[in-house]
Formats: structure tokens, C-alpha cells, sequence
């Protein structure tokens, strides 16, 4: 009698913590008071540098709380649970992307297993809207013999480009501006002044710098990225020469300035049509910039079919204060039970350091 009273409280104990050890998605819905849209948003984290694991949560809880969308946000994680930006092949709760309307990624070099990867798929060819941020250019990276080579980032036979060339219109190239040396100002393209995804979107300014990139002629170009002089808004733009990749073509470094804005419509090979919203931007850093934000919100609407605001709120939810981009600067122990409405992050900044000896040092 002990012993199966004993075993019966144990499996109570068990049922009760099951959904909390469970929770690998960050889930929200729109409160009271706030209009449901009956769409669900998708955001796929995954970068080792740009901080995704903290700006697509805070980028979520704008879309749901403020706008009545139903977002998930998905994460790199390692086995015992806890969010881990460098876990390449992880993306645990992959089920959200059957449901999705609106997919925004913010990926690196992903090697996700087959289940991610074919729900991925299933999502993009039956035409669902993308957003992709930053290094979402080059957000795949598997060997020549996968099944998934079709999508890395670097394939040059089967899919040139893979996804980021194929489908959102560039893949990595290089650094166009100075990384960590000369950050990025947004000039709103003259002909596309008045697409509504630009609706209230003002200054534009990013630390981050200005990615080379040639989008195909099928792209509408909303913005360009000045590369300035230094690291602050005020900052004047950069005046000096650069050659393109693989050419010996030299140009001046802001004449013309590079996309970082751009959408078009892309036919998949089921025959549906994705929307594409793309920009080079879009760090956590990047985004506190408020016109930013509220690019990526009217985004959101426009992928969604869904008229876009004339000055869509873009306030925090909860605090934002992201790390600076840097590799291994992540903060650590944290999963996505951290990120839930009304949480704060720890203020304390962590990285993982390699020592002289070849050892690692959490800081």
C-alpha cells in the first residue's frame, strides 16, 4: 500500500511538471481587448551572431499583444531544454510551420533534421508569405549529398544560390560595409515612397553594416542602406571605392547604395506564390530602431493579405535591452519560458570564452 501510495504521488509529480520540462515554443495569443486576426505567425530563430533568440520574441509580442496576431516562436535547443543559438540542427516544435500564414526567419547556417526541414517545406511550397531578416540569406547549409542540398546557401550545380538566392533574391556574398566598424543608415527608395509596407516608417539606422547583395530584377526595392563613416546615426556616409565580388568592377561605396529593403513574388516549384519580404537588416540591435519595427509590422500585414496600418504601434511589450552581435555572446541557461509575457531577461551579460588552453570559460 506504501509503496503504490508512493508510486502515485511520484506520477503526480511527474504530470505536473511535464508542461513546464515540455515548453520548447514561445506561444502567444492576443489579449482581451485587442482583435483577434485569425492569422498565426511562425518566427524562426536561429543565428550563432545577431541575437534572433531575443528579437523575435520581443518582435512576437508586439505582433500579438498590440496587433491580434497568434504568434509562435521557434529555437535552437540543446537536449536539457535551454536555448542555444549555435545548436544548428535544432528546431524543436516544427509542427507550428503546418499552420502557419506568415513565416518570419532569422536564420544562420541552419542543418535542421528531416522532420524541421520537411515541414519547412511543406509550408513554403504551399505559398506561405516570408519574411526573412539579416543572415536569412544564408540561413541553410548542407553537405553536396543531403537531400536538403537544394537549400544551402552555397550550392552551385543543382539550386545556384539555394533558398536565399532562389527564393528571398540574394545569398551570402560579403560584408559591404566595415563589420563592427561602419553601421548602416536606410534611405527609402524615391519610387516605393508610397508602399504601404513604408506606411509611418521614418528614420532608419542599423550598427550593423551593409551586406552586398545584387536582388533580381523582379525585386522591388523599398530601401537602401548607406554605409556610414562610424557606428552612429549621425554618422556621415562613407566616401571611398570598393570592387564587387568576383569582379574587377569598383564602384563608389554609396553610389549606388546597396539594397537592404526589398520584396517580390516568387513562383515556387508546386506552381503557388510566396510573398517575399527581405531586408539585410534586422539584428536586435537593429531593432530598436522604431521604424524598423514598424517595417517588419506593416510586413507582417502585408504578407498576412491584410491592410496595413498608417501608424501601426510598435511599443515594447516587456523590456528589450539585446546583447551587441558578436559569435558565442548569447546568454546562457535561458529557454523559452524566459521570454513569456512580463518576464525580464537577466541584465548581466554573458559569452562563452575560448582560453589559451583550449578550454571554455562561461563569463
Amino acid at each position: 500500500m506504501i509503496l503504490r501510495r508512493l508510486f502515485t504521488l511520484s506520477a503526480l509529480f511527474v504530470a505536473s511538471i511535464a508542461p513546464a520540462a515540455a515548453q520548447s515554443s514561445l506561444v502567444l495569443t492576443p489579449p482581451a481587448g485587442v482583435k483577434a486576426l485569425g492569422k498565426h505567425v511562425v518566427l524562426l530563430s536561429g543565428d550563432e551572431e545577431y541575437r534572433s533568440e531575443e528579437a523575435l520574441p520581443m518582435l512576437a509580442k508586439i505582433l500579438s499583444q498590440r496587433h491580434g496576431f497568434k504568434t509562435t516562436v521557434l529555437f535552437a535547443l540543446d537536449a536539457d531544454g535551454t536555448i542555444n543559438p549555435d545548436n544548428g540542427k535544432s528546431l524543436p516544435g516544427s509542427e507550428a510551420l503546418d499552420t502557419a500564414d506568415v513565416i518570419i526567419m532569422a536564420l544562420r547556417f541552419r542543418a535542421w533534421p528531416d522532420d524541421a526541414m520537411k515541414r519547412f517545406e511543406a509550408a513554403y511550397r504551399r505559398g506561405v508569405p516570408i519574411i526573412a531578416l539579416r543572415t536569412s540569406t544564408h540561413a541553410f547549409n548542407f553537405p553536396a549529398g543531403s537531400p536538403w542540398a537544394d537549400y544551402s546557401w552555397n550550392n552551385k550545380t543543382t539550386n545556384p544560390g539555394g533558398f536565399g538566392k532562389q527564393v528571398l533574391g540574394e545569398t551570402w556574398i560579403s560584408h559591404w560595409g566595415k563589420h563592427k566598424i561602419e553601421a548602416t543608415r536606410g534611405v527609402i527608395e524615391p519610387s516605393s515612397a508610397k508602399d504601404p509596407i513604408l506606411n509611418s516608417v521614418g528614420e532608419l539606422f542599423g550598427p550593423t553594416d551593409v551586406y552586398e547583395v545584387a536582388p533580381p530584377a523582379d525585386a522591388k526595392i523599398l530601401v537602401r542602406g548607406l554605409v556610414l563613416k562610424g557606428m552612429q546615426p549621425a554618422d556621415a556616409p562613407a566616401d571611398y571605392r570598393k570592387k564587387l565580388a568576383g569582379t574587377q568592377t569598383e564602384q563608389p561605396v554609396n553610389a549606388p547604395a546597396m539594397p537592404v529593403v526589398w520584396t517580390r513574388l516568387h513562383r515556387n516549384p508546386a506552381g503557388k506564390e510566396n510573398k517575399i519580404l527581405t531586408t539585410t537588416m534586422g539584428d536586435a540591435i537593429d531593432l530598436e530602431n522604431e521604424s524598423l519595427r514598424r517595417l517588419l509590422v506593416n510586413g507582417t500585414y502585408w504578407a498576412a493579405g491584410l491592410a496595413v496600418p498608417a501608424k501601426a504601434d510598435v511599443r515594447y511589450v516587456d523590456s528589450y535591452a539585446p546583447r551587441f552581435f558578436g559569435f558565442r555572446s548569447f546568454r546562457t541557461g535561458l529557454t523559452p519560458a524566459d521570454h513569456a509575457l512580463g518576464k525580464v531577461l537577466p541584465v548581466v551579460w554573458t559569452r562563452l570564452h575560448r582560453n589559451p588552453a583550449g578550454k571554455e570559460n562561461k563569463i
